[in-house]
């Protein structure tokens, strides 16, 4: 048993942070679960679901107090909660893309901003933000999204560097196409231009023939639990075989023959 044993997971109401609330509640931890519509949470042993809006400070300031309250201290923040904005970057209107980075960007600065005076105090801790494979590679037609995990990529090596001196260890999951409600619950934009249409149909088939034959999300819990256990653990962990492939091809292929691959991949100079 790890000496770190109170989490909180944000975004736990389905997928990867409902598995990784009931493998964290299975090996004893203390677990908090958190999701805008806690009534609406299927109910999971040993774990307490609260209610949170990651997009507002007043939520987020009362999640932390019901925290403290009942445990006292909390060791464990996985930023989970997020979702995906579907469409062309010209389709995607400046409220839609904000509303996308509140959540996906916003919402782990509020949390961190929230237990890190917690965990100073404590003298350890441990913060697991959950980026995507898309923080690695941008995927055509989800570049809001992808920008927004691109974004968590850069705050999450500073704040690793930062919060060190006070025994707060820092990591980042990079799942690839996984089986999740992330893309059942997918959004779009609102705008279509039908000059991209062709474009973005092939896309988001290829996506979903990827998403059909991709792992559920019990292999990322099962990586957060690693990542907990460890004694030294390492800045990114990627899960998937798509997601450890591509990342070493952008690392060592030229830039030419990553953009060929990348529309290869996405079917995006198919026939139509």
């Amino acid at each position: 048993m790890p000496e770190q044993n109170i989490g909180l997971i944000t975004g736990a109401s389905s997928g990867t942070g409902q598995a990784t609330a009931r493998l964290l509640a299975q090996r004893g931890f203390t677990v908090f679960g958190t999701s805008r519509n806690p009534s609406g949470v299927e109910t999971m042993p040993s774990v307490e679901v609260l209610p949170l809006d990651v997009c507002v400070d007043e939520s987020v300031d009362a999640c932390m107090d019901s925290v403290l309250k009942q445990a006292g201290r909390l060791d464990i923040l996985v930023n989970n909660a997020g979702y995906e904005l579907g469409g062309a970057i010209e389709e995607a209107a400046l409220e839609e893309a904000k509303t996308q980075f509140e959540t996906n960007f916003f919402g782990v600065v509020r949390m961190v901003k929230a237990v890190l005076p917690i965990m100073r105090r404590q003298g350890n801790g441990q913060i697991i933000n959950i980026s995507s494979l898309a923080g690695l590679a941008p995927v055509p037609f989800l570049g809001v999204y992808s920008a927004s995990k691109f974004a968590l990529e850069g705050y999450t090596e500073v704040l690793r560097q930062e919060v060190k001196p006070f025994n707060i260890h820092v990591s980042l999951v990079e799942p690839g196409f996984a089986k999740t409600n992330l893309a059942r619950n997918r959004q779009y934009a609102a705008n279509r231009i039908n000059d991209y249409s062709p474009w973005r149909r092939r896309a988001f088939e290829a996506i979903e023939q990827y998403e059909e034959k991709a792992s559920d999300p019990t292999q990322v819990a099962e990586c957060i639990l690693r990542i907990i256990e460890s004694k030294s653990p390492r800045l990114r962990y990627r899960v998937g075989k798509d997601a450890i492939r591509i990342a070493r091809l952008r690392r060592f292929m030229p830039e030419s023959l990553v953009e060929k691959g990348t529309r290869s991949y996405f079917h995006l100079d198919a026939e139509h």
